[in-house]
This record gives C-alpha cells, structure tokens and sequence, in this order.
C-alpha cells in the first residue's frame, strides 16, 4: 500500500468468503473472508463452494497478494510468528452481492489500517505454504537491514541562552 510505488512481486490469489445465518432480528447473515487458494483458480466470482447448516462458502473472486521491497521486515515478522496470517479485506457493495474484495495483504500493518474504516470487513486468515514461500524466498532476496542510528544530542550552549534571556528573549 506504498502510493505511487510499484510492488516489486504481485502473487495471485483466490478469496473464499462465508455467509452464515445470523442469529439476530437485525440483520439475516453474517459474512467474514475465511481463506485464500493460491493461484485464484479459474472460477466466476461468487460460485458456492459449499452449503451445509445455514452456512455457505463462496469463491469471492481473485486478488494479489502484493510484496514490496519497503515492506520486507513486516513480512519477516510475520512469517516469524509461526502461525503467519493474510488479511482479507471485504468493502461493502451496492452490486448484486453485498461485498467486493478490497485487497488481501501479508503486511499486519496494511492489515490492521484497513480495520480503521468501519464498515470494511477485515479477517487474518491463515497463510497457505505456498505462499509463505514465495513470501520467505522474496524476505531473503529484497530484505535490507537498516541500522537504527541514535542521533547524538547538540549540548546547549549556555552563554547563548543567558544572552537570549537578559534580553527580554530578543536578539
């Protein structure tokens, strides 16, 4: 999500969505992203994949996982936490289905600012192999250490400041 850069590798992917019964006078269902198929298979968006019990499981369509080079250590992170997740974010819709896919992210960063609209739907979901792979193989070719660098403090000057103050704080 770097505007006006590039990504570097762009993955593509297929986004499986469920719609399940709410349990609720306000509102008929509930709909969360619930995975990612690698390579976005060759599918129309919106094809049920299963029914079963008042819960239904739909290929949203396909997205890119999109990998920059700025981004290397958000992703290191991730991947190091054993458990490595992608964010699936669904934007409401005014078309025939009541959500579009927005983006899909390995950044937990990215992941997490998309929360800040509310009425986007955001779920970390787990990572497939496959695409921690690509993921770990793009960290180890792009990923630059940057050192933290800790400025050294200019002294004050005290003679400067007894001038600025006797003054009346004019020079």
């Amino acid at each position: 999500m770097n505007p006006g850069v590039l990504p570097l590798l762009r993955i593509p992917v297929g986004i499986v969505v469920e719609r399940r019964r709410a349990d609720s006078p306000w509102i008929e269902f509930v709909w969360r992203g619930i995975g990612v198929l690698p390579d976005g298979p060759e599918m129309t968006p919106w094809t049920i994949i299963r029914e079963q019990e008042g819960t239904t499981l739909f290929y949203a369509g396909s997205a890119t996982v999109d990998l920059y080079r700025s981004e290397t250590a958000r992703y290191r992170d991730n991947l190091a936490t054993g458990a490595p997740s992608v964010w699936i974010v669904l934007a409401p819709s005014e078309g025939a289905w009541p959500y579009v896919v927005l983006a899909v992210t390995a950044d937990p960063a990215e992941g997490e600012a998309f929360t800040e609209a509310g009425a986007n739907l955001v779920e970390a979901v787990p990572m497939p192999e496959v695409l921690c792979q690509a993921i770990e193989n793009f960290v180890a070719e792009h990923h630059v250490e940057t050192e933290f660098v800790k400025r050294e403090r200019r002294r004050a000057d005290p003679e400067a400041l007894a001038r600025r103050h006797h003054d009346g704080g004019h020079e």
